[in-house]
């Protein structure tokens, strides 16, 4: 694993476009020393191998939702009767980006 330090968090910083005070990059590399020990005990952990890896930690009960009916689709004409402007048949909506 890469060594993380000043050099390497003001080199990120500046590939994501955004910089921080002198001692927000201090309280970082801090943190990020506390997380690279916390990883390292981890690892450590005697069989951790055979376990298959989270990628949530609790589980997630998905009983609760409706059954997928098939039914018919809305007319077009009730699916832009709501519309606030409407062109071409579609829903007009205001530009977002620049």
């Amino acid at each position: 694993m890469k060594e993380i330090n000043l050099d390497v968090l003001h080199d990120a910083a500046h590939r994501l476009l955004f910089d921080m005070s002198e001692q927000e990059y201090a309280t970082l590399l801090e943190e990020f020393g506390v997380l690279t020990k916390q990883m390292a005990m981890i690892g450590k952990i005697e069989g951790l191998d055979n376990y298959a890896p989270m990628t949530f930690p609790f589980p997630c009960e998905t009983d609760f939702l409706r059954e997928d009916v098939a039914a018919e689709p809305l007319s077009r004409e009730d699916a832009l009767k709501n519309a606030g402007s409407v062109q071409d048949n579609e829903i007009k909506l205001p530009k977002v980006v620049g």
